[in-house]
């Protein structure tokens, strides 16, 4: 099915479990490709394949075994597509939930076409590995300890310290964190540009749409699935960007941020990344807007892996509370969850708690930043913030420590002081 037809150069197709660009004229192509990626001038066309489902789909084990051109034919034998003439990209995500944007500027013009999931394998550059390539193939690194920042408080390690193998926490991805959440993740984007360009800044065009790919992560509150950071990407992020070649104009430098190139690149990945994530995980600024979410990242699970569901959330509140009121709050939990005044508060605490990580505030003041925080959140939940100096004092008698388990526990005591007095008058 052709989606589309974009200046003079390009068509976009779908077919089956396929998206992919037909070039019509030359094109300056690099890509992240396994099989025919690098850069290159010989390809007409450019794709992204659906592999497998995203969450409990078994044959993903057989087709990840196979070797990376032997695939490669295969998918392009399926489609007609001659596979010496292709870079393909590989993904579970589903090809009809891809994100779609044209933007343009004069006659320069600019095509996204992404597709993504991060539910399950969202994670931050510098997150702890799990594996290593040698000469002998890839080995299996045990999931140690993330070492301390200048920042970072050294209690941070004794709650650290249960390492897994990557085997058992990759296994586990076989399992869902959360119901109905899909287990795996790959951002992958095609990128389509209708002027020519340098060789350089043919490779500083995967730089701009990496960037806006974060940044639109970071604007959606996304986490990091194997540490307490906010995620950067996935741990299978690919891209494949196309540049037209045509002798007869002068090629683009610049695709940075100061260059309307540059502006246009990032617009339309970070346009069609947000669209993808909607529909591929329902991931809207709305559904974000959620104190489970904001929170899930700094509870560590038995197998490694970061969630929070929200029955433990609520459970961790509820015991905080007399019986009535707890069943009271378990009821009524969306409002308390949701309330965009309570999400302030605990977004503000989480910032803070990873000023604190990074080192931009000293350790030294921690408890006394945190106990205000918790005693406003306390006051926002009840509606009571003429009890605010009552909850400090409170909250002060048994000052907040600087654990992550710290950090949640002390959330959930301030909601549960909060809704314990929110009708008292």
């Amino acid at each position: 099915m052709l989606l589309g037809r974009y200046y003079d150069g390009l068509e976009i197709h779908r077919e089956e479990k396929m998206i992919y660009g037909k070039l019509l004229v030359p094109h300056l192509v690099i890509s992240t490709c396994r099989s025919g990626g690098g850069q290159r001038e010989d390809l007409a066309y450019l794709g992204n394949h659906q592999s497998c489902e995203a969450a409990g789909h078994a044959s993903h084990v057989r087709i990840s075994a196979i070797e990376p051109d032997a695939y490669h034919e295969m998918v392009c034998s399926a489609h007609s597509i001659p596979a010496s003439k292709c870079a393909l990209l590989g993904t579970a995500a589903n090809m009809r939930l891809a994100g779609i944007k044209e933007l343009s500027f004069r006659d320069l013009i600019v095509v996204a076409a992404v597709t993504g999931g991060v539910e399950g394998n969202a994670g931050r550059a510098g997150d702890p590995a799990h594996g290593w390539e040698g000469q002998n193939g890839y080995e299996v690194l045990p999931m140690e300890p993330r070492e301390v920042s200048d920042g970072e408080s050294p209690e941070e390690l004794s709650e650290e310290k249960n390492p897994k193998s990557a085997r058992e926490a990759l296994g586990d991805q076989d399992q869902s964190p959360g119901e109905g959440s899909p287990v795996h993740g790959t951002i992958n984007t095609l990128l389509f540009i209708s002027a020519p360009l340098t060789h350089g800044a043919l490779v500083r065009t995967i730089m701009t749409a990496t960037e806006a790919k974060t940044a639109a992560l970071e604007e959606l509150g996304v986490n990091s699935r194997y540490s307490d950071r906010l995620a950067t990407g996935t741990g299978t992020d690919q891209i494949g960007v196309a540049a037209r070649l045509d002798c007869s104009r002068k090629p683009l430098s610049s695709a940075g941020k100061h260059s309307k190139l540059g502006e246009l690149i990032a617009l339309a990945v970070s346009g069609a990344l947000k669209d993808v994530l909607a529909r591929q995980n329902g991931m809207t600024t709305e559904r974000q807007r959620s104190i489970r979410i904001i929170l899930e990242r700094f509870h560590r699970r038995p197998d490694g892996r970061f969630w929070l569901e929200m029955e433990t959330l609520l459970e961790m509140i509820a015991a905080r509370l007399d019986e009535e009121t707890a069943q009271l709050m378990r009821d009524n939990h969306r409002g308390l969850i949701h309330d965009p005044m309570n999400v302030a508060q605990v977004a503000a605490m989480a910032h803070l708690r990873d000023k604190f990580k990074w080192g931009i505030l000293p350790w030294s003041v921690h408890a006394e930043v945190m106990s205000r925080q918790a005693a406003l959140l306390a006051a926002e939940v009840g509606g009571r913030l003429d009890l605010f100096p009552s909850y400090y004092a409170q909250i002060t008698k048994d000052p907040p420590g600087t654990k992550n388990s710290d950090f949640l526990a002390l959330a959930a005591k301030a909601m549960a002081m909060g809704f314990s007095d929110k009708w008292k008058r």
